[in-house]
C-alpha cells in the first residue's frame, strides 16, 4: 500500500512511502525517519490518521485500520506543544467571549489543513460549503490567511448578536423591543422546525415525481399526466395536430379558462380513441393552449371509467388493467420550474441548503459537523449546541423579559467515571505536552481509549 505523510515540518509535497500491510507501526516510524535523514527520531514521532492518534507500535497497518493512499499527519512533541501554545494565544481575548458563549473553538489553521488533508470526507464536505478555502488547502499561507478571514466574521457576528441582545433587554418594556424579541423568538421556534424536520422527517425535503402513464391517441404514443384535480381531461394544440385530431376541434366550445391563470380553449374534441394498457377506451379532449404538458387526464376521464390511483403499488388501474406510472428518469420536465437551477435557498442547519420554491433538499447536511457553511467556524458548535447557549430571556419568555439577559453556558464535557488508568497511557499523553491531570480527565471521558482521549484533548 501506498501512505502519505504531511507534515509542516516536511516540505509542502509531504513524504508518500510504499509499504506493506502487515508492517508495524513502529517500523513505520523507522521507516519515515530513514527518509527524512534522521531529522527526527522515532520516538519522537507522532502520527494522527483523521484526528486519532496511533498509538500502539506493535500493531500493523492494517490492525490500525490503514488503507491504500491514507494520509497521516506527522507531530512532534515540540510541534505539538508550539501548536497549543498557538491555540492558547489565539483563543485568548475575543475567542473568550466564544468560549462564554458556548464554543471551544479550535483556531490554528495549520492543525485544522493538516486534518483536512488527512481526510477526504471533510475536503469534499468544504468544497462544497467553502469552495475558496479548499483550493487553498495546499498553500499554509494563503489557507491560514482565509481561514483567520471567516474566524473574523464569525466572532464579528457573534459580538453583533450579542450586543442586539444586550441592547434589548437594557429596555424590555420598549414596543420595539418587544417587536424585536418577538421576532427573534419566531426565528428560533423556525429554526428548530426545520432542524426537527431535517432529523426526523427527511421525506418531506424530497422531490416529488409527477404521475404520468404511456396511453397512444388515435395510435400516436403520448405521455399522460394523471391529474385527479383537474375537472376535464387537457390536450395541447401540439399533441392534437401530432395525433392528427386538430380538424375535429368543436370550436363552439372554445372560451377562456380561469384558475390561478388564465388559458385560452380553442374547443373540443368530443370523441377519440385512446389506448390505456391493452384497453381501447373513448374519450373527449378539451384542447387548451398555455398548458405545459401534452395531454391531461382529468377527473372526468378518471371517474366515467372508474379509475384507482394506487400510490403503493405506483400502478394506475381500470378495472383488470393494471399500468405503472412512469419511472422519473423517463417523465417529461414539463413541471420543472424555469431557471430552477437559480432558485433562491433557504440555508439549513449544517451546511445543508433548501429550495426555496420547491421546498426540496438542493444539498444534505454535512454528515462530519466540522464544517457548518456561513456564519459558522470549523470545529464550531451544532445548531441544537448554538440554540442551547444563547441568552435566555430571548429563547425561554413570550411576554415581556427580564430587564438583565442569564446567558445559559453548555454544560461541560461529561467526565465519566473516575477509574484507574496504566501508567503508559498516561504516559503518551503527556508526551504530547498536557499535564497529568488532563491526560486523565480525557482517559475519564474516553473510557480508558488513548486515541480518543488525544482527539478530546487536541479539540
Amino acid at each position: 500500500m501506498i501512505l502519505s505523510i504531511v507534515s509542516s515540518l516536511l516540505p509542502e509535497d509531504g513524504l508518500s512511502l510504499e509499504v506493506f500491510p502487515d508492517f508495524q507501526l513502529a517500523s513505520l516510524k523507522t521507516l519515515i525517519a530513514e527518509e527524512i535523514m534522521n531529522q527526527i527520531t522515532p520516538d519522537k514521532m507522532f502520527l494522527y490518521r483523521d484526528g486519532h492518534l496511533l498509538a500502539d507500535g506493535e500493531k500493523t497497518l492494517q490492525e490500525l485500520g490503514l488503507v491504500d493512499h491514507a494520509v497521516l499527519e506527522l507531530h512532534t512533541r515540540e510541534s505539538i506543544q508550539a501548536l497549543r501554545q498557538a491555540h492558547r494565544a489565539a483563543t485568548s481575548g475575543p475567542a473568550e467571549e466564544a468560549r462564554n458563549a458556548g464554543g471551544d473553538f479550535m483556531t490554528d489553521s495549520e492543525v485544522i489543513r493538516l486534518r483536512l488533508l488527512g481526510d477526504q470526507n471533510m475536503m469534499s464536505q468544504l468544497r462544497e460549503q467553502q469552495p475558496e478555502l479548499a483550493e487553498a488547502v495546499n498553500d499554509p499561507q494563503r489557507f491560514s490567511q482565509i481561514f483567520q478571514m471567516l474566524e473574523s466574521r464569525r466572532r464579528d457576528a457573534e459580538r453583533e448578536k450579542q450586543r442586539e441582545i444586550a441592547t434589548l433587554n437594557d429596555d424590555p418594556f420598549n414596543i420595539d423591543s418587544q417587536r424585536r424579541i418577538e421576532e427573534l423568538i419566531r426565528e428560533e421556534a423556525v429554526r428548530e422546525n426545520l432542524q426537527n424536520a431535517l432529523e426526523y422527517n427527511p421525506e418531506s425535503f424530497g422531490r416529488v415525481t409527477m404521475l404520468y402513464v404511456p396511453v397512444e391517441v388515435n395510435g400516436h404514443p403520448v405521455k399522460a399526466f394523471v391529474d385527479s384535480g383537474a375537472q376535464a381531461t387537457i390536450m395541447s394544440p401540439k399533441c392534437a395536430e401530432e395525433c392528427n385530431i386538430m380538424r375535429l376541434i368543436d370550436r363552439r366550445f372554445a372560451g377562456i379558462a380561469k384558475g390561478v391563470g388564465t388559458a385560452k380553449i380553442l374547443g373540443r374534441v368530443h370523441s377519440a380513441q385512446i389506448k390505456l394498457g391493452d384497453q381501447y377506451l373513448p374519450c373527449s379532449f378539451t384542447v387548451m393552449e398555455g398548458k405545459d404538458v401534452d395531454l391531461l387526464l382529468g377527473l372526468d376521464m378518471l371517474k366515467r371509467h372508474q379509475a384507482s390511483i394506487n400510490l403503493k403499488d405506483n400502478l394506475l388501474e381500470f378495472g383488470e388493467t393494471k399500468i405503472h406510472f412512469l419511472p422519473e428518469s423517463e417523465c417529461p420536465r414539463s413541471f420543472d420550474a424555469p431557471g430552477q437551477e437559480d432558485e433562491p435557498v433557504v440555508e439549513g442547519p449544517a451546511g445543508s441548503l433548501v429550495g426555496g420554491q420547491s421546498g426540496a433538499m438542493i444539498r444534505p447536511p454535512a454528515v462530519n459537523p466540522n464544517f457548518q457553511g456561513p456564519g459558522h467556524t470549523v470545529g464550531g458548535p451544532s445548531v441544537s449546541e448554538s440554540s442551547a447557549s444563547a441568552p435566555q430571556p430571548l429563547l425561554s419568555q413570550t411576554t415581556i423579559p427580564s430587564p438583565v439577559p442569564t446567558p445559559v453556558n453548555p454544560p461541560p464535557l461529561p467526565s465519566g467515571r473516575q477509574t484507574h488508568h496504566a501508567p503508559e497511557k498516561i504516559e503518551q499523553l503527556t508526551s504530547l505536552g498536557f499535564s497529568e491531570t488532563e491526560a486523565r480527565q480525557a482517559l475519564n471521558t474516553a473510557n480508558g481509549d488513548v486515541e480518543l482521549a488525544a482527539s478530546l484533548l487536541f479539540g
